[in-house]
């Protein structure tokens, strides 16, 4: 039996209603598809393609349930290719084998296929490169879905040959018109269930989801199984969200107040408050990811070197979650969140970068200094390249007396590290270093 699906119109258009929601109100057209309007606008590069028919191989990067497979599955649709959705999951060198040789087949008589591995992050190196001909010599387009950075996890032949779109998580009023659209939806959707749902409701679903339409359909769906006599409560809401539903109003304020006070009270030191307003963030039901991040720019721009650190925590810390997920991962957040707001704080380091690159946009952008180049040619070093430059290691303590800086900034300081935690060591190392000596012209 063929793996393929020679009518992907008719494919796309057929479906079981008895399939969950998030399957039956995929998208049919470009203009039902929500979001990822940086690609798929209109004179956007990967629209263009698609109208114009002019497909290449492509791996599709982006959080879950954002429309990766949707859209592989429109284009199949719009473009009149065979599609054969395949998984990393299930499949192996077997089945690739077998399929690219039925492509191999089908290319002869006159049809393109599209290959779209779902999870191709999880193909290993010997997998994946039993794909390289066959996109090479045309025989499949390639789609590939993933949820990794395809630097880290797509062999380099093959992501040379393909190219990355990032698709977005999609926004929260985004997941409300995908919302609407399914409760107005009488063919595919809950249009026949007459479900009473306030617009606060929707907004609840939508922040819950975390900008993943799959888990905000889901989501819906259940709410209308579990509604009684078509009206929603807010209590039968928080039984199928299983979270208390706290403000979070529309516009995003709230979001933004309460990341507001988690940060000001991890600088003020103040370990319990960073705990509260964590603890509301995560009851509202906030991205854990978005969270990791912003500790971990606390670690960075209120810690720095006072306790270096910091920084390594919070990205482990950012990693847990990742790797835990909820609930367990949450506690990894709580433990940065009250090592962050115990440790020293120093923005010295955060401000010595903006004096720096002040610097670097309104001084003279001078050239690289002679001894600071390197002289691979035999005519660089004729030239004066890398002449005078001091190896430190050849020196007491590794420290020499060259200037690195360009002649206008020369003795210029631009970290003033404080007195606090580490920093207050660093202080001490730099004083007992001196100032750096009065430039000399580049030698000739």
């Amino acid at each position: 039996m063929s793996l393929f699906e020679s009518n992907p119109l008719a494919a796309a258009e057929a479906f079981d209603l008895s399939s969950p929601l998030a399957e039956r109100m995929r998208p049919r057209s470009l203009d039902e598809f929500v979001g990822q309007q940086h690609i798929l606008g209109p004179g956007k590069p990967l629209r263009l393609q698609i109208e114009r028919d002019q497909l290449s191989s492509m791996i599709l990067w982006g959080p879950p349930g954002v429309g990766k497979t949707s859209l592989a599955r429109l284009i199949a649709r719009l473009t009149h290719c065979d599609f054969v959705p395949f998984s990393a999951v299930t499949s192996g060198i077997k089945e690739v084998k077998a399929i690219m040789a039925e492509a191999e087949h089908i290319r002869r008589l006159g049809r393109r296929t599209i290959l779209f591995i779902d999870e191709i992050h999880r193909f290993n190196k010997s997998q994946q490169d039993a794909f390289l001909p066959y996109v090479e010599r045309g025989d499949v387009i390639l789609i590939g879905a993933t949820t990794e950075n395809p630097s880290f996890e797509v062999i380099s032949a093959l992501l040379s040959r393909c190219k990355v779109y990032t698709l977005r998580s999609l926004s929260t009023d985004e997941i409300i018109i995908l919302l609407r659209r399914a409760l107005q939806d009488v063919e595919r959707g809950l249009g026949g269930t007459h479900l009473a749902i306030t617009g606060e409701q929707l907004e609840q679903i939508a922040i819950y989801s975390n900008g993943d339409a799959r888990s905000a359909y889901t989501a819906l769906e259940l709410a209308a199984n579990a509604a009684a006599n078509g009206q929603l409560s807010a209590e039968t809401l928080e039984d199928v969200l299983q979270r208390k539903m706290l403000l979070y109003d529309k516009a995003g304020e709230e979001h933004f107040n309460l990341i507001s006070a988690l940060h000001k009270s991890v600088r003020s030191s103040d370990a319990d408050a960073a705990l509260y307003w964590l603890a509301r963030m995560l009851e509202a039901g906030e991205d854990r990811l978005y969270i990791a991040r912003r500790l971990v720019r606390m670690a960075i721009e209120d810690i720095g070197l006072a306790d270096p650190r910091a920084l390594e925590q919070a990205i482990a810390a950012m990693q847990a979650v990742h790797f835990l997920g909820i609930p367990e991962g949450d506690q990894a957040l709580a433990q940065i969140a009250l090592y962050l707001a115990l440790a020293p704080k120093s923005d010295a380091a955060y401000k010595a970068l903006l004096t720096a690159q002040q610097a670097a946009r309104t001084a003279l952008a001078e050239p690289v200094p002679l001894h600071l180049r390197n002289a691979p040619t035999r005519l660089m070093k004729e030239l004066g390249y890398s002449k005078g430059y001091q190896h430190a290691h050849d020196f007491a303590d590794a420290i020499t007396a060259m200037e690195c800086l360009p002649p206008s900034l020369a003795g210029t300081r631009f970290y003033h590290p404080t007195d606090r935690g580490i920093e207050k060591r660093i202080a001490e190392r730099l004083r007992s270093m001196g100032p750096r000596p009065a430039p000399e012209s580049d030698p000739k």
